[in-house]
């Protein structure tokens, strides 16, 4: 099975520990959050990975190289010239994904113990576009769904902002995205011709005629490692992955 680990960003949250080092080379309990989500990918019977690069991207590329691949196949989508944002490196990778098997995303900065074999069969019974990870959790940005599990928008409840693609009746549900999340081949059949776009702005202009649903984890673990604050809490959480 193949996924997509997003390991791109500048990892400005994290400042001052990616000063001089990539997001996905930060430790937690001398491990980085690299090889904790590879590991786990493996664990699950992943074994062709392909991980986007830009911030110190040739750290990553020699860490891979000293760890020999894990022992899989890992390829880089490299990005130092143009940083494509989530949408725009699945964009940018959708040669690697020319099997049309279902693959999964997952965030770099991700600690969980979703089960990701649950996660993918819950997709293959879906017929959907896309299934996001999702939860029952506080958060300041939510996707919204119907009551068939439809993704209908989008809102941030900071700031108010509100983004309805479909019709629905009833109460929209707002659950959290967890950053993790299998696509269909198909998804490459929408594609915007923009080369730097959000993954968020694809769904939400898919699901206006095709079905993007979820897979609730609640009760879960999880921790958003893009947040330094939460770095110390994950080192409670590291054996249990």
């Amino acid at each position: 099975m193949k996924a997509f680990i997003l390991a791109a960003g500048l990892g400005t949250r994290l400042k001052p520990l990616t000063d001089n080092r990539p997001k996905a080379l930060v430790e937690i309990k001398g491990v980085p959050l690299l090889e904790i989500v590879i590991k786990r990918l493996i664990k699950f019977g992943f074994d062709e990975i392909i991980i986007n690069v830009h911030h110190f991207s040739t750290q990553i590329i020699d860490f891979l190289k000293e760890k020999n691949n894990y022992g899989i196949n890992i390829s880089i989508s490299d990005e130092c010239d143009l940083l494509l944002d989530t949408g725009g490196g699945l964009k940018k990778v959708s040669w690697f994904f020319s099997d049309k098997s279902p693959s999964l995303i997952h965030n770099v900065d991700i600690l969980t113990n979703l089960d990701l074999t649950f996660l993918y069969n819950s997709h293959l019974k879906n017929n959907s576009v896309a299934t996001l990870a999702v939860q029952n959790r506080k958060s300041s940005r939510y996707f919204l769904f119907d009551d068939d599990k439809n993704l209908c928008g989008w809102r941030n409840s900071k700031t108010g902002e509100e983004i309805i693609t479909r019709e629905y009746t009833g109460k929209l549900i707002p659950l959290a995205f967890s950053g993790i999340h299998i696509i269909d081949s198909r998804i490459f059949n929408f594609m915007p011709d923009d080369k730097v776009f959000s993954i968020v702005k694809l769904y939400l202009d898919i699901a206006k005629e095709q079905r993007i649903t979820y897979f609730d984890h609640t009760g879960s673990q999880f921790i958003d490692l893009g947040r330094k604050e939460n770095l110390s809490e994950a080192e409670k959480l590291i054996n249990y992955y």
